[in-house]
């Protein structure tokens, strides 16, 4: 038996007026998710447990079978362990973006939380460039992908409340950056590098060609490094991951899960989607289940925009689970696919939301025809089957409890 997990990150949202009232989930022509659905058991599954931010963090955390609230830590180490950066244990990583900061009278505003999505070869010359004036043996930034980057602080704090900034756009970031002023090592540090960015050449380059400076440093999602399990040894399955963001590389080899790379995956809305989709059949000649990500539809929910949104979804649709439909048919006798969005990303909230999440589970051994709806948040509520964690859903997806004893 395979066992192969598709994500559509952000994927799920709200009825929109501009859709009549439908989600950009309904709108989407998505044959390879309305088959699933048609022919699989459909539902809603809480990936956030109660008291944890909704983000991708916690959420694919808990779809791959651990219960956040007793492992997440927080996002920047997870990250930090994609990158391979060397953690003690009394090291504290935040995860930092690159963005672009704008002044609109007496309010400085989060104008863009991705410094309009800057390539990794500009960010690598500007976070060189940063530490090349700033880096200590405390604090020492490290370059990821795009604007998505790491801030270490050995023997640092972990207890600020931060704020992601894709939850600040278009919004005064005044109160949001005192957080910063309760620890003058970082706030120095920061203040610095705003100074840095704002002369720099590639960002006055920037500015000319219409493009966002990369005018400020963002560090948020602070932890130290958790612990989790190997998946082999909870669930008794060899497996791999496929993923472009950090985020989800670092949750698989927390996790001891094989990391998959993909040439052209981008974390953004041109990734190689069909890439990605037959990396993932081809590690199931060695391993019993691939996790397979897709971070497009969530950019797009942040963007605010519907119709890339719809784009992505039906991009991810067409390309992955499509091609994993029949790809998985041509090379196994007997394989069980999990679709499911992470959270939901609704466009009139531009970040994530906390509400159950819409899955389903198709199995080659038993393809009956069940029900005539496709795939969308109104038809795994109507389904009427809910459960109440990732790990439920995936003891239910393997078809078996954890051999770790419950934690």
């Amino acid at each position: 038996m395979k066992y192969i997990v598709l994500v559509g990150d952000g994927m799920g949202d709200f009825p929109l007026k501009e859709l009549e009232r439908r989600t950009p989930l309904e709108v989407a022509t998505t044959p390879g998710l309305d088959f699933l659905a048609e022919h699989g058991e459909i539902g809603l599954v809480q990936t956030i447990p109660q008291g944890l931010p909704p983000g991708s963090d916690v959420a694919n955390m808990s779809l791959l079978g651990y219960p956040p609230e007793k492992k997440y830590t927080g996002r920047g180490p997870i990250e930090a362990a994609s990158l391979g950066i060397p953690m003690r244990p009394e090291d504290v990583a935040f995860r930092c973006n690159l963005v672009t900061l704008k002044k609109r009278g007496p309010q400085l505003v989060m104008e863009d939380y991705s410094a309009g999505h800057i390539s990794t070869e500009e960010a690598r010359i500007l976070i060189e460039d940063i530490n090349r004036e700033l880096a200590t043996d405390k604090l020492e930034l490290f370059c990821g992908k795009s604007y998505r980057h790491i801030l270490l602080w050995r023997g640092g704090p972990e207890g600020l409340r931060t704020v992601p900034p894709h939850d600040l756009l278009g919004k005064n970031v005044y109160h949001a950056w005192q957080v910063y002023r309760e620890e003058p090592l970082l706030r120095d540090f920061l203040v610095k590098a705003i100074r840095i960015l704002e002369k720099h050449p590639l960002n006055r380059k920037r500015i000319e060609e219409g493009k966002p400076p990369a005018n400020a440093l963002w560090p948020w999602g602070q932890g130290r490094l958790p612990q989790l399990e190997p998946f082999e040894e909870k669930w008794g399955l060899s497996g791999g991951v496929v993923a472009a963001v950090d985020l989800i590389k670092g949750l698989g080899r927390l996790a001891g899960l094989k990391i998959i790379e993909v040439e052209g995956a981008t974390g953004w809305i041109d990734t190689n989607y069909e890439g990605k989709a037959l990396a993932a059949m081809e590690a199931l000649n060695e391993a019993d289940f691939v996790f397979v990500h897709v971070e497009a539809p969530d950019e797009a929910s942040h963007q605010g925009s519907i119709e890339l949104k719809i784009k992505a979804i039906q991009d991810f649709d067409r390309y992955v689970v499509r091609t994993v439909i029949e790809e998985a048919a041509a090379r196994f006798q007997e394989y069980r696919i999990l679709a499911v969005t992470d959270h939901l990303t609704p466009i009139p909230l531009r970040t994530h939301s906390s509400k159950p999440v819409p899955f389903v589970i198709f199995d080659s051994r038993d393809p009956s025809r069940r029900r005539q709806e496709g795939f969308s948040e109104a038809t795994a509520q109507k389904a009427g089957l809910f459960l109440p964690d990732g790990q439920a859903l995936m003891s239910r997806f393997l078809e078996r409890e954890p051999r770790l004893p419950q934690e």
